[in-house]
Protein backbone atom coordinates (compact mmCIF):
# COMPACT_ATOMS: atom_id res chain seq x y z
CA UNK A 1 0.00 0.00 0.00
CA UNK A 2 1.48 3.50 -0.91
CA UNK A 3 1.27 6.17 1.52
CA UNK A 4 2.47 8.94 -1.58
CA UNK A 5 0.14 10.47 -3.66
CA UNK A 6 0.97 9.38 -7.50
CA UNK A 7 2.82 11.88 -9.40
CA UNK A 8 0.86 14.48 -10.68
CA UNK A 9 -1.81 14.37 -8.62
CA UNK A 10 -0.18 16.14 -5.73
CA UNK A 11 -3.03 16.58 -2.67
CA UNK A 12 -1.07 19.60 -1.56
CA UNK A 13 1.02 22.15 -3.36
CA UNK A 14 2.18 24.78 -0.59
CA UNK A 15 3.48 27.48 -3.22
CA UNK A 16 -0.35 27.72 -4.62
CA UNK A 17 -1.87 28.36 -1.02
CA UNK A 18 -3.06 31.45 -0.51
CA UNK A 19 -1.31 33.48 1.77
CA UNK A 20 -2.30 36.21 4.43
CA UNK A 21 -0.63 39.33 5.36
CA UNK A 22 0.93 38.96 8.84
CA UNK A 23 -0.30 42.31 9.60
CA UNK A 24 -4.05 43.10 8.36
CA UNK A 25 -4.85 39.29 8.31
CA UNK A 26 -6.39 39.67 4.50
CA UNK A 27 -5.07 37.71 1.47
CA UNK A 28 -1.67 39.12 0.46
CA UNK A 29 -2.45 37.80 -3.26
CA UNK A 30 1.57 36.90 -3.57
CA UNK A 31 3.33 33.85 -2.02
CA UNK A 32 4.90 36.30 1.15
CA UNK A 33 3.08 36.82 4.32
CA UNK A 34 2.82 40.48 4.05
CA UNK A 35 0.30 42.16 1.66
CA UNK A 36 1.47 45.01 -0.89
CA UNK A 37 -0.32 47.97 1.17
CA UNK A 38 1.51 47.10 4.38
CA UNK A 39 4.77 46.44 2.63
CA UNK A 40 4.53 50.18 2.12
CA UNK A 41 2.98 51.22 5.17
CA UNK A 42 6.46 49.81 6.86
CA UNK A 43 8.17 52.42 7.78
CA UNK A 44 11.03 52.56 5.25
CA UNK A 45 14.52 54.09 6.21
CA UNK A 46 15.17 57.36 3.84
CA UNK A 47 17.24 59.92 4.97
CA UNK A 48 19.41 58.74 7.19
CA UNK A 49 23.42 59.30 8.43
CA UNK A 50 25.78 57.77 6.04
CA UNK A 51 27.56 56.08 8.44
CA UNK A 52 25.08 54.92 11.53
CA UNK A 53 22.11 54.84 9.89
CA UNK A 54 20.59 57.42 12.48
CA UNK A 55 17.94 58.94 10.95
CA UNK A 56 18.45 62.55 10.35
CA UNK A 57 16.42 65.35 8.46
CA UNK A 58 19.07 65.60 5.16
CA UNK A 59 20.46 62.22 3.75
CA UNK A 60 24.07 61.07 2.62
CA UNK A 61 25.39 63.44 5.82
CA UNK A 62 27.11 61.90 8.87
CA UNK A 63 25.80 62.62 12.34
CA UNK A 64 27.52 64.66 15.01
CA UNK A 65 28.15 61.69 16.83
CA UNK A 66 29.32 60.15 14.33
CA UNK A 67 31.82 63.45 13.15
CA UNK A 68 32.69 63.77 16.63
CA UNK A 69 33.53 60.29 17.29
CA UNK A 70 33.94 57.90 14.49
CA UNK A 71 32.47 54.03 15.18
CA UNK A 72 35.03 51.13 14.46
CA UNK A 73 32.35 49.53 11.85
CA UNK A 74 32.53 51.40 8.41
CA UNK A 75 28.50 51.43 7.74
CA UNK A 76 25.02 50.40 8.72
CA UNK A 77 22.95 49.04 6.32
CA UNK A 78 18.93 48.56 6.98
CA UNK A 79 16.01 49.28 5.53
CA UNK A 80 13.63 50.19 8.11
CA UNK A 81 12.95 52.09 11.30
CA UNK A 82 12.45 50.42 14.34
CA UNK A 83 8.54 52.03 14.50
CA UNK A 84 5.09 50.92 14.34
CA UNK A 85 4.19 48.47 12.97
CA UNK A 86 7.55 47.14 11.97
CA UNK A 87 8.60 47.11 15.98
CA UNK A 88 5.55 44.29 16.75
CA UNK A 89 6.91 42.22 13.84
CA UNK A 90 10.37 42.27 15.48
CA UNK A 91 9.28 41.55 19.03
CA UNK A 92 6.92 38.62 18.08
CA UNK A 93 9.97 37.41 16.09
CA UNK A 94 12.27 37.65 19.27
CA UNK A 95 10.34 37.38 22.01
CA UNK A 96 7.55 34.46 20.80
CA UNK A 97 9.42 32.85 18.83
CA UNK A 98 7.51 33.35 15.55
CA UNK A 99 10.07 32.05 13.52
CA UNK A 100 8.04 33.05 10.04
CA UNK A 101 8.14 36.72 10.77
CA UNK A 102 11.66 36.91 11.10
CA UNK A 103 12.45 35.35 7.51
CA UNK A 104 10.15 37.53 6.34
CA UNK A 105 11.75 40.76 7.78
CA UNK A 106 14.89 38.71 6.33
CA UNK A 107 13.79 38.45 3.11
CA UNK A 108 13.21 42.47 3.10
CA UNK A 109 16.77 43.63 4.46
CA UNK A 110 18.05 41.03 1.96
CA UNK A 111 16.27 42.61 -0.97
CA UNK A 112 17.76 45.70 0.43
CA UNK A 113 21.13 44.50 0.81
CA UNK A 114 21.06 43.78 -3.20
CA UNK A 115 19.90 46.49 -4.34
CA UNK A 116 22.94 47.96 -2.32
CA UNK A 117 25.22 45.60 -3.51
CA UNK A 118 23.93 46.66 -7.32
CA UNK A 119 24.27 50.55 -6.40
CA UNK A 120 28.18 49.49 -5.25
CA UNK A 121 28.33 48.38 -1.72
CA UNK A 122 31.62 46.06 -1.39
CA UNK A 123 30.33 42.87 -0.58
CA UNK A 124 32.04 41.36 2.86
CA UNK A 125 33.52 37.93 2.85
CA UNK A 126 31.33 36.27 5.74
CA UNK A 127 28.94 37.49 7.80
CA UNK A 128 28.99 37.42 12.10
CA UNK A 129 25.75 36.63 14.06
CA UNK A 130 26.32 39.18 17.17
CA UNK A 131 26.47 36.61 19.84
CA UNK A 132 23.29 36.24 22.33
CA UNK A 133 24.65 35.57 26.15
CA UNK A 134 24.38 31.94 27.47
CA UNK A 135 21.49 32.87 29.88
CA UNK A 136 19.22 34.60 27.52
CA UNK A 137 19.95 31.74 24.68
CA UNK A 138 18.42 29.57 27.19
CA UNK A 139 15.78 31.45 28.00
CA UNK A 140 14.60 32.20 24.79
CA UNK A 141 15.56 29.09 23.18
CA UNK A 142 17.51 30.77 19.52
CA UNK A 143 19.11 33.41 18.68
CA UNK A 144 17.89 36.02 16.71
CA UNK A 145 20.58 37.17 14.82
CA UNK A 146 22.00 33.88 14.17
CA UNK A 147 19.31 32.89 12.50
CA UNK A 148 18.97 36.18 10.73
CA UNK A 149 22.50 35.21 9.51
CA UNK A 150 21.56 31.91 8.37
CA UNK A 151 19.02 33.00 5.96
CA UNK A 152 20.85 36.21 4.99
CA UNK A 153 23.92 33.87 3.59
CA UNK A 154 21.43 31.53 1.79
CA UNK A 155 20.08 34.56 -0.12
CA UNK A 156 23.18 36.51 -0.33
CA UNK A 157 25.35 33.55 -1.14
CA UNK A 158 28.00 34.58 1.25
CA UNK A 159 29.39 32.06 4.36
CA UNK A 160 28.13 32.69 7.82
CA UNK A 161 30.77 31.84 10.79
CA UNK A 162 28.52 31.34 13.75
CA UNK A 163 31.12 30.33 16.15
CA UNK A 164 33.77 33.07 15.93
CA UNK A 165 32.20 35.80 18.00
CA UNK A 166 31.35 34.66 21.96
CA UNK A 167 29.72 36.69 24.47
CA UNK A 168 31.95 36.45 28.10
CA UNK A 169 29.93 37.90 30.43
CA UNK A 170 26.65 38.00 31.22
CA UNK A 171 25.24 42.24 30.82
CA UNK A 172 21.78 43.09 32.31
CA UNK A 173 19.06 43.85 29.79
CA UNK A 174 20.42 46.91 27.50
CA UNK A 175 16.85 48.20 26.46
CA UNK A 176 15.92 51.16 28.95
CA UNK A 177 19.77 52.05 29.26
CA UNK A 178 21.65 54.73 27.69
CA UNK A 179 24.61 54.66 25.46
CA UNK A 180 27.06 55.48 27.87
CA UNK A 181 25.66 53.00 30.72
CA UNK A 182 25.42 50.29 27.41
CA UNK A 183 29.35 50.83 26.97
CA UNK A 184 30.60 50.61 30.54
CA UNK A 185 28.50 47.18 30.30
CA UNK A 186 30.13 45.30 27.13
CA UNK A 187 33.91 46.34 28.39
CA UNK A 188 35.18 42.96 27.80
CA UNK A 189 32.08 41.51 26.87
CA UNK A 190 32.81 39.97 24.09
CA UNK A 191 35.71 37.57 22.48
CA UNK A 192 36.88 35.41 19.52
CA UNK A 193 36.16 31.82 20.56
CA UNK A 194 39.26 30.59 17.88
CA UNK A 195 42.20 32.41 15.74
CA UNK A 196 41.29 32.87 12.44
CA UNK A 197 43.20 35.35 9.94
CA UNK A 198 41.38 38.19 10.29
CA UNK A 199 43.61 40.71 8.48
CA UNK A 200 42.69 42.51 5.20
CA UNK A 201 39.26 40.79 5.36
CA UNK A 202 36.14 42.51 5.24
CA UNK A 203 32.87 41.12 7.73
CA UNK A 204 29.81 41.93 8.55
CA UNK A 205 27.49 41.95 11.84
CA UNK A 206 24.40 40.88 11.88
CA UNK A 207 21.70 41.63 14.47
CA UNK A 208 18.13 42.31 14.79
CA UNK A 209 17.98 46.49 16.01
CA UNK A 210 20.52 49.13 16.30
CA UNK A 211 19.75 50.91 19.24
CA UNK A 212 22.85 52.78 20.32
CA UNK A 213 25.33 51.36 18.77
CA UNK A 214 27.23 50.06 21.85
CA UNK A 215 27.45 46.30 20.77
CA UNK A 216 28.09 46.39 17.38
CA UNK A 217 30.90 48.75 18.43
CA UNK A 218 32.26 46.32 20.89
CA UNK A 219 32.46 43.86 18.81
CA UNK A 220 33.74 46.10 15.86
CA UNK A 221 36.52 47.20 17.49
CA UNK A 222 37.24 43.63 18.65
CA UNK A 223 37.41 42.49 15.19
CA UNK A 224 39.25 45.61 13.94
CA UNK A 225 41.93 44.73 16.47
CA UNK A 226 42.16 41.28 15.37
CA UNK A 227 43.21 42.38 11.75
CA UNK A 228 39.98 43.19 10.14
CA UNK A 229 39.86 45.64 7.05
CA UNK A 230 36.06 46.91 7.19
CA UNK A 231 33.27 45.92 9.27
CA UNK A 232 29.62 46.57 8.24
CA UNK A 233 26.56 46.16 10.22
CA UNK A 234 23.44 44.24 8.58
CA UNK A 235 20.24 45.18 10.93
CA UNK A 236 16.57 44.54 10.49
CA UNK A 237 15.71 48.35 11.51
CA UNK A 238 17.19 51.28 13.39
CA UNK A 239 15.96 53.41 16.16
CA UNK A 240 15.49 57.52 16.45
CA UNK A 241 17.29 58.86 19.47
CA UNK A 242 14.84 59.28 22.36
CA UNK A 243 12.12 62.21 21.20
CA UNK A 244 13.14 62.15 17.40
Amino acid sequence: MRCQPERGHLVYIWTKNNQFCALCDEPSGVERDLCGPCEDELPWLHDQCSICALPLLVDGMACGECLQRPPAFTRVETPWRYDFPLDALVTRFKHQGKWPLGRLLADGLARHLLHAYGEGLPRPDCLLPVPLAKRRLRQRGFNQATLLARWLGAQLQLPVDEQLLRRTLETPPQQDLDAATRQRNLRKAFALSHQVELRGRHVALVDDVLTTGATTQSLARLLRKAGAARVDVYCLARTAKPGD
